[in-house]
């Protein structure tokens, strides 16, 4: 706790402004599949496509804002406008006729995530001192997963008192959103950045190899590492699956944010102590197991089991990962850096959605599960081979 105290006030609003935004987000999307794929028809293929290429969109932007944002030295209101952007987006859900238009209001609010995400992340590696990243980066982890907690929590309850109205519920996701842009507009205000020498466009090659070879290594390893880490859409199936009534599933993504919450914060502080490669490897295994169980559950208890792992991975390499980007890039790549990461999410994001779909409808859910946690061991090994010099 005393680290916590110790953090600028600007990490904690730009963890409630995520806390807000996730709370939207997690509300539309732990009923987005079930409304897929019960109320208008869609396959596992479909919803795995959708998801993919939203969070491809998301990461695809992220570079293009990182670099912008390095370029042109301010980062707080180009996060304002992705905000801003994903707010706006919400109303199209419960709006939606088909896939099609869900696809289209998936996309455009990852563009805003997109747009969002990379400043957003510069921005509390340059107001947090070195000593404190992973802190920080754990304590804004761990509010965004309180709002993916409630999320999930609040659909549950207002589908019952909704009678089970998907649309009508997917309406209310308007207002945490709203309260995310207003957080981040008017409380968190815009530091200085150095301004010495030069504008150079930061996705220039000589710019780029400033990075260093150690940080494109790490790159490609979580490329692999990430590629099993597809879509939560498919948790929720699997609950479905397994009997779980429509009602109730959201609370399977619920009870992957509790453990997230829980850690995320706890492990960005031991990070800044210990070794981040060795959390990292940690929570991968995790990730396995979560896969393993997923791949064996009977019932809906084994696949609540099942999220918790998937959250207590979460928890141990979400805030550990963009720590470690903060720490390979100079201080006037930041942008770049996790622009370059993020893209990087995004195409394991779009290969394992597609792929985990396609798996499903070929060979259902057991062997996509269970190819899963052999594709994530594979990933842990890449990892783990990477030069020492990544901490």
């Amino acid at each position: 706790m005393r680290d916590a105290a110790r953090l600028p006030r600007t990490v904690w609003l730009l963890g409630f402004t995520s806390l807000f935004m996730d709370m939207s987000s997690e509300l539309v999307h732990s009923l987005l599949p079930l409304f897929l794929v019960a109320g208008l028809g869609a396959s596992a293929f479909t919803v795995g496509l959708i998801d993919g290429l939203a969070e491809a969109t998301a990461s695809a932007t992220r570079i293009f804002s990182g670099a912008f944002s390095d370029w042109w030295r301010h980062r707080k209101w180009l996060a304002v406008f992705g905000y801003g952007l994903s707010a706006l987006t919400k109303p199209l859900f419960p709006l939606a006729a088909g896939a099609g238009p869900v696809l289209a209001a998936r996309l455009l609010d990852r563009l805003g995530k997109g747009i969002r995400g990379a400043p957003r992340d510069a921005l509390l590696a340059d107001v947090t001192p070195a000593a404190l990243r992973g802190a920080a980066y754990g304590l804004r982890q761990a509010l965004d997963s309180v709002g993916a907690f409630v999320g999930p929590l609040l659909a549950t309850v207002l589908m019952w008192l909704l009678a089970g109205d998907i649309r009508a519920v997917l309406w209310l996701a308007c207002v945490p959103a709203v309260l995310a842009v207003l957080v981040l507009a008017v409380g968190v205000p815009e530091p200085p950045m150095a301004r010495d020498g030069p504008r150079r466009f930061p996705l220039r090659r000589r710019e780029l190899q400033r990075l260093g070879g150690e940080f494109w290594l790490f790159i490609a390893a979580g490329l692999l590492l990430l590629l099993p880490r597809f879509s939560e859409a498919f948790m929720l199936l699997r609950g479905s699956d397994t009997g779980l009534a429509a009602a109730y599933v959201p609370l399977v993504l619920a009870a992957m944010s509790l453990p997230y919450a829980l850690t995320a914060a706890p492990a960005g502080r031991l990070s800044d102590r210990l070794s981040r490669r060795r959390l990292m490897l940690a929570g991968f295994v995790v990730l396995a197991a979560a896969h393993l169980v997923f791949a064996l559950a009977p019932s809906p208890w084994l696949v609540f089991a099942g999220a918790g792992l998937w959250g207590l991975h979460m928890g141990l390499t979400q805030g550990v990962l963009s720590a470690l980007v903060a720490d390979h890039a100079p201080a006037d790549l930041r942008g770049t850096a996790f622009g370059a990461f993020h893209l990087m999410s995004g195409l394991a994001m779009l290969a394992g959605s597609v792929g985990a779909g396609w798996l499903w409808d070929l060979f259902g859910a057991a062997p996509m599960f269970a190819g899963a946690a052999g594709m994530t061991l594979l990933g842990v090994a890449a990892f783990a081979a990477l030069p020492r010099g990544l901490k």
